[in-house]
């Protein structure tokens, strides 16, 4: 689709300088961008290419002084950024706007599905299922039996959300993701084997939530599974059964979270953190990289880092002597060898 800058400048209540018949159909770096490409200048360092760039059309705030001729049309806003991400949510929704079911799809006739809805190709809808309005399934979504989608939600290609799951309004979920697998329960046997113990619960994943691709959230063995409003998890996050995630927790990739641990809201969990079961994370809480919890916080907005955990500014000196381990190694050698030394009175003045 084609926007000129006039259209671009009622969106973002901006002032057009230049041709406002210019027209542009795609969004591109400013110094990457060619002819028929939109960009935006915000940050000082980059203002060298607002006189070089090939764009059409870029917006910018409206104290930018120009030192040179520029060939692109500008447009002036009070915040050249915030301008910029709204028209990224715009050209995204647009780019995502699908409505209408593709074949061959499986829809069970007693599934409900919402108005507005996309459902692609080889997507499998099960029995008992109900679709809010504006729903976007894309191609290989698996839907089991009895779940809820609410209005709003999209399952990119590839998303599995296994029977009796319950998901929210404005959830999208992306591909790979697989919401309500088993969650890891086993009984060990006399003779070391195991015995699979049923995981009949659920997951619910309520409104405003993110998840990214080829992340788990497990069914709980009992009762549910729960992500609260406004929580986002990145790519291959293991959320294991019966935990509960806070509102607007945010957790990054490669985390893992324990069976039936409780995050507060507002947490912040970073890469490949690992929280072991049965513990409780206070509101609040921010987990560096790579963190081991082994044990429960009840303090809310207190920020940890190391394995096991610790308060981060410990774990900083602590990282900072790890760092001078092989000096103070040495050291200490050459202080033995010199205690050596005196025992036997051979040590030199």
């Amino acid at each position: 689709m084609q926007f000129t800058a006039h259209d671009i400048s009622l969106l973002l209540n901006g002032t057009v300088e230049g041709d406002p018949a210019a027209t542009v159909s795609q969004l591109a770096k400013i110094e990457e961008a060619g002819p028929g490409c939109l960009s935006f200048l915000s940050n000082p360092k980059y203002e060298q290419f607002l006189y070089t760039t090939n764009a059409s059309v870029v917006i910018v705030n409206n104290d930018q002084l120009l030192t040179a001729p520029v060939k692109a049309t500008l447009i002036r806003v009070e915040n050249a950024y915030s301008a910029f991400t709204v028209l990224l949510d715009k050209y995204n929704t647009i780019k995502l706007d699908k409505k209408g079911i593709e074949q061959p799809s499986f829809i069970h006739p007693t599934a409900q599905v919402g108005e507005g809805a996309y459902i692609g190709a080889f997507a499998y809808i099960g029995q008992n299922v109900t679709i809010g309005d504006n729903c976007k399934i894309y191609p290989n979504v698996n839907v089991g039996d009895n779940v809820t989608l609410g209005n709003n939600v999209t399952l990119f290609a590839g998303a599995t959300v296994y029977f009796d799951c319950v998901i929210g309004n404005n959830v999208t979920i992306h591909s790979g993701a697989v919401i309500g697998s088993d969650g890891f329960g086993f009984a060990p046997n006399p003779d070391g084997t195991y015995t699979k113990i049923a995981q009949i619960g659920n997951v619910v994943i309520e409104d405003d939530v993110e998840i990214g691709a080829n992340t788990a959230i497990d069914r709980a063995t009992m009762g549910s599974t729960i992500i609260r409003k406004g929580v986002k998890i990145d790519n291959l996050v293991q959320v294991a059964h019966n935990v509960e995630v806070g509102v607007n927790t945010v957790i990054a990739g490669q985390a893992g979270i324990s069976g039936s641990t409780k995050i507060g809201e507002h947490a912040v969990i970073g890469g490949q953190v690992g929280i072991s079961g049965h513990l409780y994370i206070a509101g609040g809480t921010q987990v560096s990289a790579q963190t081991g919890i082994n044990s429960s916080i009840n303090e809310e907005g207190q920020v940890f880092g190391g394995t096991p955990y610790m308060p981060f500014k410990e774990y900083l000196r602590a990282h900072a002597k790890l760092r001078r381990l092989p000096e103070i190694d040495r050291k200490v050698y050459e202080l033995e060898k010199l205690i050596e030394e005196l025992r036997k009175g051979t040590a030199k003045e």
